[in-house]
């Protein structure tokens, strides 16, 4: 993901869920580069660590029971499925927010895009460091510059996926 909206989709997925009693929390990239992963750049072998010990703590809240959703640039399968074989089969529901590239740059609220293209930032995802698109994601949602859905309809699109397979039950 770009930037794209996933820290608001997380935010209306976690007040949907709450609201349907469900106890989650958000493991946000931003923060998590503030404290946890403070001692890691944006290099290659750190983004790895970081995506690495994000999925870690997010086993941990599993175990738990508590719902967690992962808000974060995860730009390498490798690093994703590394995650996914963490949890139990199917316990791992991956949303993948595609979103165009131009989009995320006229949504560019910290001004990185435009760093990144000046060469200020270097290893940008979607500039001058791949993303590598899931191939067997749980649910794709879609935005397009034209036709753009909500937070709250998207939030309300994994829940219903979570519904249908059994996930909020009990």
């Amino acid at each position: 993901m770009r930037i794209s909206g996933k820290s608001t989709l997380a935010c209306a997925l976690s007040r949907g869920l709450h609201s349907r009693g469900k106890l989650t929390y958000i493991l946000d990239g931003d923060n998590c580069r503030h404290g946890l992963n403070r001692d890691l750049s944006f290099k290659a072998e750190d983004r790895i660590e970081n995506i690495r010990r994000i999925g870690e703590v997010a086993k941990l809240f599993a175990d738990a029971g508590v719902i967690c959703i992962a808000s974060l640039i995860s730009p390498y399968r490798k690093d994703r499925d590394t995650c996914r074989a963490l949890l139990p089969e199917g316990e791992f529901v991956e949303v993948f927010l595609d979103v165009p590239l131009q989009l995320c740059e006229s949504r560019d609220p910290k001004g990185l895009y435009k760093l990144a293209r000046a060469g200020k930032i270097k290893g940008f995802t979607g500039i001058d460091d791949p993303y590598e698109p899931p191939l067997n994601c749980e649910i794709v949602l879609r935005q397009k510059e034209d036709n753009c859905a909500s937070p709250c309809e998207m939030a309300e699109t994994v829940i219903a996926y979570l519904d249908e397979k059994g996930y909020l039950q009990a």
